[in-house]
């Protein structure tokens, strides 16, 4: 189960665009269907409109390696904890 964001935590990074939209992202970059550098238009093709200033905020101007980077750690801090 995905970690929940709070709707009070901050606006920070990409806290607050649903694991979904970013598992989307990486689904489509790693098919090789994700035009880079991100643009709105090219998020609002893939029906993530609403997140469009957050995931530019952090995401725009990237090439591919660096936005895989990026959604592979963000995805990565969101899996549970195992063992411990």
């Amino acid at each position: 189960m995905a970690a929940t964001i709070s709707p009070h935590a901050p606006d920070v990074a990409l806290r607050r665009v649903p694991t979904a939209a970013l598992e989307k992202l990486y689904r489509l970059l790693h098919r090789g269907e994700l035009h880079l550098p991100l643009r709105p238009v090219d998020l609002a093709a893939i029906g993530l409109q609403s997140q469009t200033e957050r995931i530019l905020a952090h995401l725009r101007g990237l090439d591919a390696v660096a936005v895989r980077a990026v959604l592979v750690a963000t995805l990565a801090e969101r899996l549970p904890e195992r063992g411990a």
